[in-house]
Parts: C-alpha cells; sequence; structure tokens
C-alpha cells in the first residue's frame, strides 16, 4: 500500500511539551524510512531565531501566526512523519487543516503524558516561554486546557509515560495498524514494519 500523491504526511503527532513528539517522530521516520518536519523547527528558521527569543521580541500572537502557516505548508507539502507543536492546535485554522487531512485518510496521533514523566523530559528549569514563574503548575493548567483539543483532533492516543522512542514508535505503528488507517496517508505497510 503506497501513499497517494499530494495526500500529506505518513503521520501527524501532537501532544504537550515532554510527550516526545520530536523524539518519537525521529523513530517512526527511521523505522519507515521517511523524512521527519516539526513545525516549531520551521519556525525557527522563518523566523531566523528561537522560539523563546519570538515570544520576547515579537509576542506570542506573532509566534502563533507563524506557527499556524508553518503546520498548514508542513501539511500540504511534506510526505512523510509530522510534529507540531505543543500549542498548534489551539489555533482553529490548525484544527480545521487537521480535520481535512484526517478526511483524507490521515492520522493523527496524541502523544500523551503525565506531569511526573514530562518533567524530566522538558527539564523545567530551562527556558521555556510558556511555563515562566511556575513550570509545573504552568504546565499542568496548558495540559488541562489543550487535553480536550488535543482530543478532539486524535486519531489515536498513546500514552508514552515510561516507553522509549522506539517503543512509542511501534505502539503508534500497531495503533494505526489496528484502526486500519491503510487506505491514506497513515498506511502502514509490511515492509515498513
Amino acid at each position: 500500500m503506497t501513499q497517494a500523491a499530494g495526500a500529506g504526511p505518513r503521520v501527524v503527532l501532537v501532544g504537550p511539551p515532554g510527550s516526545g513528539k520530536s523524539t518519537v517522530a525521529h523513530a517512526l521516520g527511521e523505522r519507515w524510512q521517511l523524512a521527519v518536519r516539526d513545525t516549531d523547527a520551521d519556525v525557527e528558521r522563518t523566523a531566523g531565531k528561537p522560539i523563546a527569543e519570538i515570544f520576547v521580541d515579537d509576542g506570542e500572537p506573532h509566534f502563533r501566526a507563524l506557527e499556524r502557516d508553518a503546520v498548514a505548508a508542513a501539511l500540504g507539502d511534506h510526505d512523510g512523519v509530522l510534529a507540531l507543536g505543543g500549542g498548534a492546535v489551539l489555533h482553529a485554522d490548525t484544527r480545521a487543516a487537521l480535520a481535512a487531512y484526517r478526511a483524507r485518510g490521515g492520522a493523527v496521533v496524541f502523544l500523551d503524558v503525565t506531569l511526573a514523566h514530562a518533567a524530566p523530559r522538558v527539564g523545567f528549569n530551562q527556558s521555556r516561554p510558556l511555563l515562566l514563574g511556575n513550570p509545573r503548575a504552568r504546565w499542568q493548567a496548558l495540559m488541562e486546557e489543550r487535553r480536550p483539543v488535543y482530543e478532539e483532533v486524535a486519531t489515536l492516543r498513546v500514552l508514552t509515560d515510561g516507553l522509549r522512542p522506539a517503543d512509542v514508535a511501534v505502539a503508534v505503528e500497531d495503533g494505526l495498524t489496528a484502526l486500519r488507517v491503510g487506505d491514506g496517508p497513515a498506511a502502514v505497510t509490511e515492509e515498513e514494519r
């Protein structure tokens, strides 16, 4: 089974900071021999500076506009594994684009994680603009706000707690196979397994 030309990414990963989106994207890309794209990296490349600096210099609304554009571009022209920034799903245009992608047979995977497992991955002492102040409380508040949106856009939810990236990649692959998302962009062939 092959992916239809122009159908979009094989799979899109969404979830909060610390869920492993970028790392799992690379593990899936390696498993499936596909290119990997991360919209946070696209935003940084477009802006010519790190996300933290975009927030400080230009503000969150500017960052969100760049992020929305990066997601739209990636959904249109990337055919590998795509990882979205944690807050990308908050914009209505992005949710609509993900719904259209899913309607074409695409799969959106919500990589879920608990605070206990996200904390060591995120390193709450690092500079993350949305986690300033009390990072653990901010992460928890962000997750409470975002969880319903992640669940709304997702085809599949995979809990990453205590799993290595390679194990999460297998869980994603198995979940997609179980859902029989085999006719669209998320199709996994036997050769890729």
